[in-house]
């Protein structure tokens, strides 16, 4: 896939897993909420590595 595919699937990552976070914690299962800022977090190190490739 090219960078132009790749950045709305990020960003779609990120949001799904930002939603998911928000929806764990409320819940109060901490350790999901971990997962899911962890791979939120991951994939804005990714973003930002596609971006700078420019």
């Amino acid at each position: 896939m090219n960078r132009r595919r790749l950045r709305p699937l990020y960003l779609a990552g990120i949001a799904l897993n930002v939603v998911a976070f928000a929806y764990a914690v409320t819940n109060g299962t901490w350790l999901y909420a971990g997962a899911f800022a962890f791979v939120a977090a991951y994939l804005v190190v990714r973003l930002r590595m596609l971006s700078a490739e420019r």
